[in-house]
């Protein structure tokens, strides 16, 4: 979480940038969580409007309700803890399918070391399923504690939404006209 991109801080002035381009966008979005227990549905909802893009979310903590709630694979999830891209790309489907949305975003991962699962740094993965499209990121906390590394990887899907919805934004439209010299 070194470089501007993956700054622990969500501001103000991305969250009303993205809810711009949300409602531009004009996709219901639904989210499913882990390790950050709620944070992101948070941050959609807290605009003023938000249920012009905003459907709801689910946060599934266990693996369990990954597979039983999202249809994460459970075979798969059992090998890896239910902490990996695929599963977040699973996650994000899942949401997407569950609430009838065109977007789903999901959120998995270590939110602090875990001796017994040999984990020595928090680390998490963060999708953003829309349409067939599945994009996916590693989200790595080195020497951040459990809250900062769930405000973190909440900052870093809502991001990832925002690149997103923006590479699906139709090309700019430029109006040229030439000129003469005088």
């Amino acid at each position: 979480m070194d470089t501007d991109k993956n700054r622990v801080e969500w501001t103000e002035e991305e969250g009303r940038a993205l809810q711009a381009r949300m409602l531009a966008h004009g996709a219901k979005i639904a989210v499913a969580e882990s390790l950050t227990v709620g944070r992101v549905q948070t941050e959609l909802g807290r605009w003023s409007g938000s249920s012009g893009y905003f459907a709801g979310g689910l946060t599934g903590y266990t693996t369990e309700a990954k597979v039983r709630l999202l249809g994460v694979d459970a075979a798969h999830a059992a090998e890896v803890n239910a902490v990996s891209a695929r599963v977040a790309e699973e996650m994000a489907r899942g949401v997407a399918r569950l609430f009838g949305c065109e977007v789903g975003l999901a959120t998995t991962g270590y939110a602090e070391p875990d001796a017994a699962r040999g984990v020595t740094t928090p680390h998490a993965w963060v999708a953003v399923a829309r349409g067939g499209e599945t994009r996916t990121e590693r989200v790595d906390g080195a020497g951040l504690d459990r809250t900062a590394m769930q405000a973190g990887v909440a900052a870093a899907v809502l991001r990832l939404l925002a690149q997103t919805l923006s590479a699906a934004a139709p090309p700019l439209q430029l109006n040229l006209v030439r000129t003469t010299a005088k």
